[in-house]
């Protein structure tokens, strides 16, 4: 991939983290109709200005101090935007290559800078005509198998409908552009492996990921089938999102924080109350993981680039400087929790909305633009597979974009290479990614709540959206070495866990699942693979639970919850002892065990329970608590002292109703093995909430 800083191999200036400042240019206005204007040529320039914060009292707090070791690193900003567009098609089977210079920043004080001339206005991409075949070609059709992320596979669907509803001849064959998706983290480590597990004819003709980032992950971790283009057809900022509610009671719906201010104030415990809502209890910030999602990324780079002291030229070396981490991991403990995708969090906010404020489960969520249109005109998804429709919410999302910049995923369609591509499917692919960029592609680009290439919007998305048409702070990426940098430095600045595995052990978790497992020494795998994911710092413990006919739970806690970097022998010998026993006491062990954690809850750690069950309450010996007392005291409990307790059903007869409605009173995710051979699979992605 090339230097996402700049418009051309050959272009003019200084690549990133080079003194003197890149050449700049105005935001485009849009050549295709029905798309809000871009900003105007007037603004490219912004004028030099000090970001400075204003003092505040003195307070006795850690808080404080913390608060004012940021204040010292902050530096004043001049941000210079820079939007270009270049689409060259070469070759005969359509090669395409596209590069956008997105906005650029400078970090020297205002009153250093002389003034500077204007620079030479950038015109916008007119978008060529698309250009289908007369008639089809023949039959059997060539296939373009493209796979996306999570967040960009609408668009990527939108697009190949689009491209399969007109006659299309690649050499002589018709074409079919086929779409599947997985979440960005684990599709660049399968383009890496080069996709071992699946048979050439399916393996993927173009890998469309919603940013480059993960182009750059794959290609560090020796991906061998990526070409050397990449042609950006969309993009979304990943911006600040918070019921509205909340925005305008601290101010931002009018006036955008800083990235410094965001997290400070997602480090104070009594920001609501101090602002007279109490009810909202503290201040709840979402992340997703940088390790699977793109704004999770977006994330880490802002909490680096403000501990460095700035966003825009961001060096690897900087994100290994132990300073730099130790403030990173400081912003990192004001994370509710992390998860997979934003689809996750947003589902979250609906479920807590319908039972009294979206507040009670998010203050705020790092998202892409695009996830925001989409709660706001009432779509969700709890798995991020399946999406439902519903009436719009009543709070809905602002987006804030930060006033020191926010970051853009370009995705980028990669056309790939290797002996499972032939030279029909790959000039197929050429074709496909041809119309993304004529004018046909990029109005359904548009229509699916992404920016063009023009950084334009549907205007009704930007509507619905409530959507910033100012882009004067949009930045690019960091380059390649500094996001498989803060990739590498995630497992060590990532808040910690106060994590206990509830294993259900009862008679039922003898059941064979395969000639050398049953779904007891199964479970025993997964949770085995998963403790890989913490590190010394993360609280893990471990607990079974049956009946026993004298009515007692059994075995109870077996590995109790302590640093796993010094108790890891000790849980993995409790895990491996274990054994099935009894009936299946779900709602004693849920309550009594949730109280356990909310005893020891601690806020500079994700304080959590995994519960793993295969079966529904069934305790005739003696009977429990019940399902609505249970509920009602883990709801109790999530406004002091929230204990997330994420539920996994495991195995066809699991209670998938009680598991999904434990895992929404506490604000946290319910996932889905009821295919027992999923399970490691699945494990695996719900411990990246921690």
């Amino acid at each position: 991939m090339r230097d996402r800083t700049r418009g051309d191999e050959d272009a003019p200036g200084p690549r990133r983290g080079q003194s003197s400042p890149p050449p700049t240019a105005a935001l485009p206005t849009p050549s295709t109709g029905g798309s809000a204007p871009a900003a105007p040529a007037a603004s490219a320039v912004a004028s030099a200005a000090s970001v400075a914060s204003a003092s505040k009292p003195a307070r006795p707090t850690a808080m404080d101090e913390r608060r004012e070791r940021r204040r010292k690193r902050r530096k004043q900003i001049v941000l210079w935007t820079t939007v270009a567009g270049i689409v060259v098609l070469v070759g005969s089977i359509g090669t395409v290559s596209y590069a956008i210079v997105s906005n650029l920043a400078g970090s020297t004080p205002a009153s250093a800078d002389p003034p500077r001339a204007a620079p030479a206005v950038v015109k916008p991409i007119t978008f060529a005509q698309d250009e289908p075949a007369a008639t089809a070609g023949a039959e059997p059709c060539v296939t373009v198998r493209v796979l996306a992320s999570y967040e960009n596979a609408e668009m990527v669907e939108n697009l190949a409908n689009a491209y399969n509803a007109q006659p299309r001849n690649v050499a002589g064959s018709c074409v079919t552009v086929t779409s599947s998706k997985e979440k960005s983290g684990a599709a660049a480590a399968v383009v890496a492996a080069g996709f071992p597990n699946s048979p050439d004819d399916q393996k993927p003709t173009v890998w469309l990921p919603d940013s480059s980032t993960w182009v750059d992950v794959a290609q560090s971790e020796g991906a061998t089938s990526l070409g050397n283009d990449g042609t950006s057809v969309a993009v979304s900022n990943i911006v600040l999102a918070m019921p509205k509610p909340l925005a305008q009671a601290i101010g931002w719906s009018s006036e955008a924080p800083s990235w410094s201010e965001v997290f400070e104030s997602a480090g104070d415990a009594d920001l609501w109350s101090g602002l007279g809502h109490p009810e909202w209890g503290a201040f709840k910030l979402g992340k997703t993981s940088p390790l699977v999602a793109t704004s999770g990324e977006a994330a880490m780079f802002a909490s680096y680039g403000t501990a460095a002291g700035s966003l825009d030229e961001l060096t690897a070396t900087e994100v290994q400087d132990p300073a730099v981490q130790a403030t990173v991991h400081e912003n990192e403990t004001s994370t509710s929790h992390y998860m997979a995708t934003p689809e996750h969090f947003l589902w979250h906010a609906r479920q807590a909305e319908a039972s009294g404020s979206s507040a009670d489960f998010l203050s705020a969520v790092i998202v892409d633009e695009k996830s925001v249109w989409d709660y706001n005109r009432g779509i969700t998804s709890r798995d991020g597979i399946t999406r439902t429709q519903a009436d719009p919410p009543t709070e809905q999302l602002i987006p804030i974009y930060p006033s020191d910049g926010y970051y853009a995923a370009d995705n980028p369609a990669m056309r790939l290479k290797g002996a499972w591509i032939d030279p029909v499917e790959s000039e197929a692919a050429a074709d496909f990614i041809r119309y993304a960029l004529t004018a046909q592609g990029q109005s359904v680009v548009r229509s699916s709540g992404y920016r063009d290439l023009n950084r334009a919007l549907d205007e009704s998305v930007q509507k619905v959206g409530q959507l910033s048409d100012d882009l004067t702070t949009a930045l690019a990426f960091p380059a390649a070495d500094v996001v498989t940098a803060v990739q590498a430095s995630f497992p060590e600045v990532r808040k910690r866990a106060n994590v206990l595995f509830l294993l259900d052990v009862s008679g039922s978790m003898d059941e064979p699942i395969s000639p050398a497992d049953t779904k007891l020494t199964q479970a025993r795998k997964a949770i085995e693979a998963a403790l890989g994911h913490f590190t010394t710092g993360d609280d893990v413990g471990l607990a079974g639970f049956a009946q026993a006919p004298d009515g007692a739970m059994v075995p109870g806690l077996v590995a109790p919850v302590s640093d796993i970097g010094t108790s890891r022998d000790g849980f993995l010998g409790a895990l491996g002892g274990i054994t099935s026993m009894g009936d299946t006491p779900l709602y004693q062990a849920v309550d009594e065990f949730a109280k356990q954690q909310a005893a020891s809850w601690s806020s500079d750690h994700i304080n959590a329970i995994v519960l793993l069950s295969d079966g529904k309450n069934d305790t005739p010996n003696a009977p429990t608590i019940g399902a609505d007392q249970m509920i009602a005291d883990l709801k109790d409990m999530h406004h002091s002292t929230p204990v997330l307790v994420f539920t996994l059903a495991y195995g066809a007869d699991a209670d998938v109703p009680t598991l999904q409605s434990i895992s929404s009173a506490t604000g946290a995710h319910y996932y889905d093995a009821t295919d027992p051979s999923k399970l490691e699979a699945v494990l695996g992605d719900l411990v990246t909430s921690f």
